[in-house]
């Protein structure tokens, strides 16, 4: 069983800035692409963003792009996701999670169903 754990979570006044990480033994060993993800209660669950193993291919849902930074770094094992002027409406909880099957985000990386290994979510909230 592959464990993956969110940490960094907490709340932030909207503008602010906050930096999730995920780590996962399988980082180190294995070349799994890797993603995060965010629901709330109102909200299916949506794909945030996507990093292939090797950092160099990376892929975002449109409302987090120029404010959202992917990145990973193998050796450590973990993954990280900074997120930066931060809006009411990127609060949510915040899962990560790992495709065994591929090293690359594929076309359909943000549907989640390629993705077997979930950590079990961090909360993030925005306040006014």
């Amino acid at each position: 069983q592959v464990q993956v754990v969110e940490s960094g979570g907490g709340e932030v006044q909207a503008g602010g800035s906050l930096r999730l990480s995920c780590t996962s033994s399988k980082l180190t060993s294995d070349d799994y692409a890797m993603a995060w993800f965010r629901q709330t209660p109102e909200k299916e669950r949506e794909g945030v963003s996507c990093i292939s193993w090797s950092g160099l291919s990376t892929d975002y849902t449109a409302s987090v792009k120029g404010r959202f930074t992917i990145s990973r770094d193998n050796a450590k094992g973990t993954l990280y996701l900074q997120m930066n002027s931060l809006k009411l409406e990127d609060t949510g909880m915040y899962y990560c999670a790992a495709d065994p099957e591929r090293n690359y985000c594929s076309n359909s990386w943000w549907t989640g169903s390629e993705y077997d290994y979930w950590g079990r979510g961090i909360q993030v909230t925005v306040s006014s």
